[in-house]
C-alpha cells in the first residue's frame, strides 16, 4: 500500500505556474543574453575586432522548450571565425593555427547564474 501526507500549500507552486503564464522569465532570458554576449565579446581573441563584435543571441521558443541562442555573423570564405578561434584551423601553406578554449570559459558563469536564477525563482517565498 502506498501513503502520502501533505503538510502545507501549494502556494509557490501556484506561483511558479503564475510567472511561467505571464512569462515573467523572458525579461531574465533577455537579461542572461546580454550578459553573455558582453562575455563573449570580451573574451574573443581580438585581431581586427569583427568576431568580438559580431556576437548576438536570439531567444527561440519551440517544442515547449525556451534556449537562448549566442551566435557570431563574423563569416568569412563561409567559414565562421569564432568557431576556427575556438578550435584551431589549417593554414593555406600547411600548418595549423592551434585553437584557443575562449567561449567556454567566457559563458560559463552565464550558465551559473542562469542556474542559480532559476532555483531562486522556485524557492522564492
Amino acid at each position: 500500500m502506498v501513503t502520502f501526507k501533505h503538510k502545507g500549500d501549494f502556494k509557490k507552486t501556484t506561483r511558479f505556474f503564475g510567472l511561467v503564464i505571464r512569462r515573467e522569465y523572458l525579461k531574465d532570458l533577455d537579461k542572461f543574453g546580454r550578459a553573455g554576449v558582453a562575455a563573449l565579446s570580451a573574451a574573443t581573441p581580438v585581431d581586427s575586432g569583427k568576431t568580438a563584435d559580431a556576437w548576438n543571441y536570439e531567444i527561440r521558443n519551440s517544442g515547449g522548450s525556451i534556449s537562448i541562442y549566442w551566435t557570431n555573423s563574423n563569416i568569412n570564405d563561409g567559414v565562421p571565425i569564432a568557431v576556427i578561434l575556438q578550435y584551431g584551423h589549417g593554414t593555406r601553406n600547411g600548418g595549423y593555427v592551434q585553437g584557443r578554449d575562449y567561449i567556454n570559459p567566457a559563458i560559463r558563469p552565464i550558465f551559473d547564474n542562469i542556474a542559480d536564477s532559476a532555483w531562486k525563482e522556485l524557492i522564492k517565498e
